[in-house]
């Protein structure tokens, strides 16, 4: 099967810039929204970006312009779903919402139209098993913004054909992204499954070491080489977006997260992060913060115990065969800006000392912090 048609069912965030980037390819897209004005606003983003590349030389007007036309807005969802080769879904992460909308797209869809979720936290299998094709279902999860970010997990549901796997890392492969196969359906998938435990790990760690934010930061930044401070990634990320995949991943798997109470605090406070001007940090007025990380204040904090959390569950995936160290890292780098490899800085920090630390949490804490078979196999 060949396509050449696309549909996306939601113009938010990863909607429209799911469609800029398969417009970008060459593909034919019809972006499809509830309201007039949703879909409005999708395209004048669009035009938006197009513009910035313009203006930075990286494409003619005349290919901007191209691309544009590449882009059909609509609300009529049968007119969305005509002669459609591949339908990705990028409606809000609300189960029953999906449902409802995937039983609209029964109705009215080809019967060779393949279905695709863009979700980064909701089940393959259970998303694929109301619809009338799990066969022809398959997740596959942008990130944030689709017009920057390099990763696109595939995940496929319990029934996906092989031959969908391989079309599907195909097309990905075909909008200049990188695919990385979570071969399992399972919580969190990769990128997740690593970073949203890690926040909340590194708020227990505030509690129990007494280390303050900037400290925590500065050792996540300069020492475990993330991008920039965990709490600073939440902030950027939105705690809301945590706070729901929190939700998500624990009611489904209780050994995936140990929730911090202070996520769910900010959620309920309205501190989402910077998209509103506050959330572990601020970011209005006078009281902006700006977040001055250092390798001295690096030295006053020590991030085993996290990086104890984030290698335990990047462990679970190879016990698990959801995926393999080289996978993974290349998931981590691309989607959570990770500088050195995870399995290559647990080496520097000991694996010995790496299990010792996860052995005391486990005795005080629980078995949330019980190292996991192949971290345990590091060892030797």
């Amino acid at each position: 099967m060949e396509i050449k048609n696309i549909t996306v069912l939601g113009s938010g965030i990863m909607g429209h810039g799911i469609a800029q980037v398969s417009a970008m390819s060459g593909y034919n897209v019809i972006l499809r929204d509830v309201e007039q004005q949703f879909l409005d606003k999708a395209m004048e983003k669009i035009k938006w970006s197009l513009d910035k590349l313009v203006s930075k030389q990286k494409i003619s007007e005349a290919k901007a312009q191209e691309i544009l036309s590449r882009i059909t807005p609509t609300v009529n969802l049968k007119d969305a779903m005509k002669n459609c080769d591949l339908m990705i879904e990028a409606v809000p992460e609300i189960m029953d919402l999906k449902k409802k909308v995937y039983a609209e797209v029964d109705s009215v869809a080809d019967k060779n139209t393949i279905y695709a979720s863009n979700t980064s936290t909701l089940p393959i299998t259970e998303i694929a098993n109301i619809t009338s094709r799990p066969e022809k279902f398959i997740g596959i999860h942008f990130f944030n913004p689709p017009q920057l970010m390099k990763l696109v997990e595939v995940i496929p549901g319990q029934k996906t054909t092989k031959d969908l796997i391989d079309l599907t890392v195909n097309f990905v492969k075909s909008v200049s992204k990188e695919p990385v196969l979570c071969k399992k359906d399972v919580v969190g998938f990769i990128v997740n499954r690593v970073f949203i435990p890690l926040v909340h790990e590194a708020a227990w760690a505030m509690d129990r070491t007494k280390a303050s934010m900037l400290e925590i930061d500065s050792a996540v930044k300069f020492r475990l080489n993330l991008p920039m401070g965990i709490f600073e990634l939440a902030d950027f990320t939105g705690l809301d977006v945590i706070h729901k995949a929190t939700i998500e991943m624990h009611s489904r798997d209780k050994q995936v997260i140990n929730p911090h109470p202070l996520i769910q605090k900010l959620f309920e406070q309205k501190r989402l992060g910077q998209k509103t001007g506050g959330g572990f940090y601020d970011y209005t007025g006078e009281k902006y913060e700006r977040i001055n990380l250092t390798e001295d204040l690096a030295k006053n904090f020590d991030p085993t115990q996290l990086l104890g959390t984030m290698l335990n569950n990047a462990s679970w995936l190879v016990t698990n065969q959801v995926s393999d160290v080289a996978e993974i890292e290349k998931a981590l780098n691309l989607g959570m800006g990770l500088k050195k490899p995870l399995f290559e800085t647990a080496k520097e920090f000991g694996v010995k000392n790496i299990i010792k630390e996860l052995q005391t949490l486990s005795k005080i804490y629980g078995k949330f912090y019980e190292p996991d078979p192949y971290l345990l196999s590091m060892q030797n």
